[in-house]
Formats: structure tokens, sequence, C-alpha cells
């Protein structure tokens, strides 16, 4: 199975502190991915340091084998919402069309084919009815769908998401991740910082298990053990070992016999 990421021996310091020790991690393409772990473990800043918006004091990362400034286009990202201003004048639909401004270049402006596929994107998103709204007008769960529309736009390869599920409602959660299951059906690989660890094993298929080094990274079948959450949690595992139980409980209910898989 070809890789959409590996990173290889990353450090990431802050005013002399290490937020990332020493990452060797290869993702498999067509993939959900979570990387879960405690606050302050890096998580976001494993993502932003792929994007270049974290400065690596060692290690190489490379996407579909390509550095990532060769291959931007081929990248989505979603912020955390809390990071952005929604203040700032513009519509639903605007915001979506800058995801097609990489495929345009620097001199060409967005049409009419672009502004369709933006309308697609957000139709696809549920937020079509939304698309001359103002940003600062839409609710949380509803500026975070659009976000995800820009992202689509991108027409992308791999697509990174900080955090895509935090203060939405019910009805976009399970928009995201039916959005998610979109893109994988499609081959694409997908990124999540994640912090639920009771829907993460029904959502994503593979596991990055993170505190400031790498503590697991497979499938969640492989991964979601008491062990490696009592290594990435520390003290505060009580309750990671009881999502683990809950997991495991799940998981042996679905097998004839309650005989565990592989």
């Amino acid at each position: 199975m070809s890789n959409a990421l590996v990173i290889d021996d990353l450090t990431v310091a802050y005013r002399d502190k290490p937020a990332l020790l020493d990452i060797d991690l290869s993702i498999p393409a067509g993939k959900l991915v979570a990387i879960i772990g405690p606050n302050g473990a890096g998580k976001s800043t494993l993502i932003k340091a792929v994007l270049g918006l974290a400065p690596a004091v060692a290690g190489t990362v490379s996407i579909f084998g390509e550095p990532y400034a060769r291959c931007r286009r081929r990248v989505g990202y979603v912020p955390q919402r809390s990071s952005v201003d929604w203040d700032f004048p513009t519509c639903a639909l605007d915001v979506v069309m800058m995801g097609t401004y990489g495929q345009l270049g620097w001199i060409k402006r967005p049409g009419k084919a672009q502004r369709d596929l933006a309308m697609r994107c957000l139709e696809q998103v549920g937020m079509a009815a939304f698309a001359d709204r103002q940003i600062s007008q839409l609710s949380g769960g509803q500026q975070q769908r659009v976000f995800l529309a820009r992202a689509l736009a991108q027409d992308a390869q791999l697509y990174f998401m900080d955090e895509p599920f935090v203060g939405v409602d019910a009805v976009t959660e399970r928009a995201i991740v039916n959005l998610l299951r979109d893109l994988r059906a499609s081959g694409k690989t997908v990124v999540c910082v994640h912090h639920d660890l009771d829907s993460a094993p029904e959502y994503f298929d593979w596991l990055v298990l993170l505190n400031v080094r790498l503590i697991a990274a497979g499938s969640f079948e492989a991964t979601f053990t008491s062990e490696n959450l009592r290594k990435t949690y520390g003290g505060t595992m009580g309750a990671a070992i009881r999502h683990f139980e809950h997991f495991e409980e799940d998981r042996l209910a679905g097998q004839p016999d309650g005989v565990a898989r592989g």
C-alpha cells in the first residue's frame, strides 16, 4: 500500500521546549486517520509542521513521495474554527471559491466554472441555501461546513483537518462523518486531530497516538490498546482505559461467539 504521508525524525520546539520529538510516521493512502493524545501533546503542531506552518528543528516530510512545496495543490487544510477571523466581510460562497485559487494560478480570476464548483461543494455539505450569507452570521456548525466545502473545492488527495468536530451540533457532526466516508470511498486520505475516544473507532480506521513522541500508529484493532493508551495519557489514563474497555466490549459483541478478530 502506498503512503500518503511519510515523516522522518521530525522535531519541533517552541522556546527550546520540544513540542514534537523524533517523530517517525507513515500513513497509508486511502485511510481516515485520527491523531489522538492529551492536551499539549503536539497534535495540531504535527499538522502545522507538515504544512510548513510550524518550523521544524530537524526532520523531513514527504507527501506522496514529494516535499510539500511541490504538491501543495494535492493537499487540503481545515484549521481549527477558533483560529479563523469570522468577522472578515465575505459570504460563504466566496470562502468556498478560495479553494479553487490554487488551480487558477496568480493571474487568472475565478469565473463561472469555479463558482459552479463552489456551489456543488456547498450542496455536498448541506449549505447551498446559505451561499450568500455572511460567514459571521452563520452558526459554528455552519461555519465548519463552509470550511469543509472550501477544502472540497481544492479537490485534494490528502486532507488535514484540525478538530473538525469541536463545537458542532449533532447534524453537522453526522454530515462531517458522511463527508469523510465519501472522501475515503473516492480514494482520498484524511488526517484529523480528534479528541473523543468514544467516537474515534466508529469514525476512523487508522490511529496515531501522540504525546510529544509518537506512541503508536496503525489500525484501531492493532493500536487502540490499554497499554498504548496508558503510555499516551499517563496519569490521566483512567478515562482513556474506560474508553478502551467500551471499544473492546463492542468489538467482541460483534464477533461470533464473542471471539475477537485477527
